[in-house]
């Protein structure tokens, strides 16, 4: 099958919401005719040819909608910016529609959300199209220690669409779909590295927001302390424009009101400049853990010229910079308690007819499937389930404290306020796990390829709900390098 899709003065492979909104403005495009070319992409690459696999299954009402959506701009104008443009949801993100919500997982293969995650009813009442799920990997990599990376039962392995390449975790399908144009954006979740590792290894634009800028609510959770959900897309424009959708208050999670929604603008469009570099310090952090020498992810030519194009930009760096906290002591019981804690609170409040209630019951389920359900084994699962006392634990509530004063602290804030800076550059995603469990923001940006073809990526990092700033400079960093190239298949 091939995909034959072309529109005057629009090439939609590469086309941003700006340009498309354009086009959908001006009658020469419809969403009906957007969703029929994501589809013709989805069966063409996704199922077909290199069967990149990103995609965990299709909204059977995406045609009706689109139809919907082009109707409404015709008589009543659009929403925004989003109005009739189809976006693509990460497996573990609740919609109350005909799809299904399984964090990858088999046993919840027909598990369908009783109710829309606070993200997805901003996404409809944005007028955006939600055209299907991306695979990810299972329970976002919490069920097994030697599970590769974007593999789940229910979904398979994604495909990395540059080579044979590590594809990062977990939300690998919606890196992945980003990257071979399978929507305009798509949704991740990010506990960490989640969001920022697929995106630097896919050359996609990723940011993990501040823990509290979006809603969790109906999403599957992780970490109570760290959990975020954050847009994947080509472009930083793309990336802010979902952002400004998917940021706001919610009644129902407390982490959303600590943010002064009344005195803020959730449009992050305001903040692509690309005057963005010139006057910005920028802190460059390059003690490279062992693991990430020895990994490939890493190459010293590409770091050395992001650097160098920083400084072309306007922006001033300071390198090298020190971090006290930034090799621990770390430890993983918060994780674990809160994982067990909010999985076993999300299983107890399934519908009655599902085969599972508690994590011990899912361990059951998978073992009396073990050939389709336990390719990798349930080591990580076996050793949660077997946790007491969850969050009345000494240990958790001492590792909860010490994280927040290590990460922030000894950290990040040490790092900005001892430089002066308005960002931390990281080659490629080192420092995902400290903006983690600081519960602070950081946008991943693609800066080139190796010899061997393999994306090179970096991210920029700060202090909490400095996204306008993060925007400013990845977009300012993305438009004076035009680095991205798209995936080329024989």
């Amino acid at each position: 099958m091939r995909n034959d899709y072309k529109f005057e003065n629009l090439n939609l492979d590469e086309a941003n919401i700006f340009e498309l909104q354009e086009a959908l403005e001006q009658g020469t495009l419809t969403s009906k005719d957007l969703v029929f070319y994501y589809l013709g992409r989805i069966a063409e690459y996704d199922q077909d040819g290199p069967h990149i696999n990103a995609i965990m299954e299709i909204n059977p009402d995406s045609i009706f909608l689109a139809e919907a959506l082009d109707l409404e701009r015709k008589y009543a104008g659009r929403r925004g910016l989003l109005h009739g443009i189809p976006i693509l949801l990460k497996d573990n993100i609740g919609t109350h529609d005909k799809m299904h919500t399984s964090a990858g997982a088999l046993a919840l293969a027909q598990h369908i959300s009783p109710e829309d995650a606070c993200i997805v009813s901003k996404l409809r009442e944005a007028g955006a199209i939600l055209l299907g799920k991306t695979n990810m990997t299972e329970w976002a990599n919490g069920i097994s220690s030697s599970m590769w990376a974007g593999y789940s039962s229910r979904g398979g392995q994604v495909a990395h669409p540059y080579g044979e390449f590590f594809v990062g975790g977990s939300s690998t399908g919606s890196a992945a779909a980003a990257a071979m144009n399978f929507a305009a954006a798509a949704v991740g979740t990010e506990t960490s590295a989640s969001i920022l590792s697929p995106a630097v290894q896919m050359s996609v634009v990723g940011i993990k927001p501040t823990v509290g800028l979006i809603s969790r609510t109906g999403i599957i959770p992780y970490s109570y302390s760290q959990d975020t959900a954050g847009p994947m897309a080509r472009t930083v424009s793309n990336a802010a424009i979902l952002l400004g959708v998917l940021a706001g208050r919610d009644e129902s999670d407390p982490a959303t009101w600590r943010y002064d929604w009344s005195d803020r603008e959730q449009d992050y469009t305001r903040y692509l400049n690309v005057e963005g570099l010139h006057g910005a310090k920028i802190g460059v952090y390059s003690e490279l853990p062992e693991h990430v020498k020895c990994s490939g992810e890493y190459d010293e030519f590409l770091f050395n010229q992001v650097i160098s194009d920083l400084t072309k930009a306007g922006a001033q760096v300071v390198k090298p910079i020190e971090i006290p906290s930034f090799h621990g002591p770390w430890k993983y019981n918060k994780i674990n308690m809160e994982f067990k804690h909010g999985i076993q609170n999300f299983l107890h409040n399934l519908p009655a007819h599902m085969p599972i209630h508690t994590l011990s019951e899912l361990i059951n389920w998978n073992q009396n499937h073990e050939e389709q359900a336990l390719r990798y084994g349930q080591d990580i699962l076996e050793y949660r389930e077997s946790l007491a006392d969850l969050l009345n634990d000494r240990e958790y509530i001492q590792e909860s404290i010490l994280d927040l004063h290590l990460a922030r602290q000894e950290g990040i804030d040490y790092a900005i306020e001892r430089y002066q800076l308005d960002a931390i550059m990281f080659p490629a995603y080192i420092g995902a796990d400290l903006s983690a469990r600081a519960g602070y923001p950081s946008i991943a940006v693609p800066a080139g390829y190796m010899e061997n073809g393999r994306p090179f990526g970096i991210t920029f990092a700060g202090k909490a709900f400095s996204e306008p700033t993060l925007i400013a400079i990845a977009y300012s960093f993305e438009q004076h390098t035009k680095h991205r190239k798209q995936p080329v298949f024989d």
